[in-house]
């Protein structure tokens, strides 16, 4: 009987990451080629539109603040989109020292948040914030438009197909 359970769930899991890199795949292709005509069109990393940047809350900008004022140099906050979570893609968010050829830089009150260029479909518009709870303190996606649903941990989502 158990043998049957763990066939079933890992059939079941074996789909759904298939179905993860399948979407992510996809969504690479397309931002590969919305890489060439941006660096053809504009050599800035910086993205003024309201709609295209990635925003920062008053509490993550504070936050990223104190932990630049305890490094010599100033550190950049990193977020990535990876297949996983609960609901099929999770944010992956690190403090990071350098910029990448592909990355995207968003700067606010001197705070640099860099998202690379395939995570950057999934982020578009979002809003990061830095949540300190009971449970945990960590930065988050707040508001992301791409996003149709997600876990309670606001650590995984699905997206907008």
């Amino acid at each position: 009987m158990s043998m049957s359970i763990v066939k079933r769930f890992v059939s079941y899991m074996s789909a759904r990451i298939r179905e993860n890199h399948r979407l992510l795949n996809r969504y690479s292709s397309a931002s590969s080629s919305a890489l060439k005509e941006a660096s053809m069109s504009s050599s800035s990393q910086s993205e003024s539109s309201s709609l295209e940047s990635v925003h920062l809350s008053h509490n993550c900008i504070q936050r990223m603040k104190e932990l630049q004022s305890s490094e010599p140099e100033k550190k950049l906050l990193r977020l990535g989109v990876e297949t996983g979570g609960c609901s099929g893609f999770q944010y992956k968010f690190e403090l990071d020292h350098k910029t990448n050829p592909d990355d995207r830089v968003f700067e606010t009150n001197g705070v640099k948040l860099v998202v690379d260029n395939v995570s950057y479909d999934f982020v578009k518009g979002a809003t990061i914030d830095y949540v300190d709870e009971l449970i945990r303190s960590a930065f988050v996606v707040a508001e992301n438009p791409a996003a149709v649903g997600g876990c309670s941990c606001k650590s995984s989502f699905m997206v907008k197909l």
